[in-house]
């Protein structure tokens, strides 16, 4: 299993500059391989065409992919090419977006099967915000904001190769440390919080965290016996064991 979870970041749209590069480049070396191929599934943000281009530059242009994009909203694309695609892929990207229905799309078509096949063959699967949470149990996810509710948050539940709840943007939208707080008060085990340039970076039975902004942090949360616990995790080049940071 290689996951890497980022909690958000700029990748390059609407002529934003690019911070995220650091934990990118780790993505493409986790592939193991000098011309990786890349499967971008942007579902979550409609399919930005701003995105899709911004990722491909990324990418392609400088990291040395070879890409691809997997739409499914519009298109209604055949299961059997969805799994022959993602059957290619070295690295299967997840964009930032609506948690929800991404993964209501993904139910729709297959890719949630799809994508648990990838896994075991060793794909290494990624994304930042929406495509954090999609390997997690759960997520702390802004699905159901509103103009007259924008900090609305919500439980949504991942593909569970992860046994916690993961919430990204911890640190640039303000309602998501109250809301995780009380969240984990009904949710079991524990969640990991992740700063905008931060990731958790997850092979097989390991961990670590990579920022590629200096001072971004992840926190593992969680409440026991009554009281509410938040650790800091700082980013190392050494890796962890996976199991005690996902127990209490």
């Amino acid at each position: 299993m290689k996951i890497v979870a980022i909690g958000g970041g700029e990748i390059g749209r609407f002529e934003t500059k690019v911070n995220t590069t650091a934990i990118d480049r780790e993505i493409v070396r986790l592939s193991g391989k000098k011309t990786p191929r890349l499967l971008f599934i942007p579902t979550a943000s409609s399919e930005s065409d701003e995105y899709c281009a911004a990722i491909y530059k990324q990418f392609s242009k400088k990291l040395g992919c070879k890409v691809d994009i997997l739409l499914l909203i519009n298109t209604d694309p055949e299961r059997k090419s969805i799994d022959e695609r993602m059957a290619k892929a070295d690295i299967i990207y997840v964009g930032e977006g609506n948690t929800l229905k991404m993964m209501t799309y993904w139910r729709k078509y297959g890719v949630d099967d799809a994508v648990r096949k990838a896994m075991r063959r060793g794909a290494v699967l990624c994304g930042s915000s929406a495509g954090s949470i999609a390997w997690f149990r759960h997520g702390n996810s802004d699905s159901l904001k509103s103009e007259k509710n924008p900090d609305k948050l919500i439980r949504v539940r991942g593909l569970g190769f992860i046994k916690a709840l993961i919430c990204p943007h911890y640190d640039k939208e303000k309602a998501r440390k109250a809301s995780l707080k009380e969240m984990m008060k009904t949710t079991s085990g524990v969640a990991i919080a992740l700063d905008e340039c931060c990731a958790l970076v997850i092979v097989d039975d390991a961990y670590r965290v990579l920022s590629s902004v200096k001072g971004r942090k992840a926190y593992r949360v969680y409440w026991k016996k009554g009281a509410f616990k938040k650790e800091v995790i700082e980013p190392s080049r050494k890796f962890f064991p996976l199991g005690p940071l996902l127990t209490k």
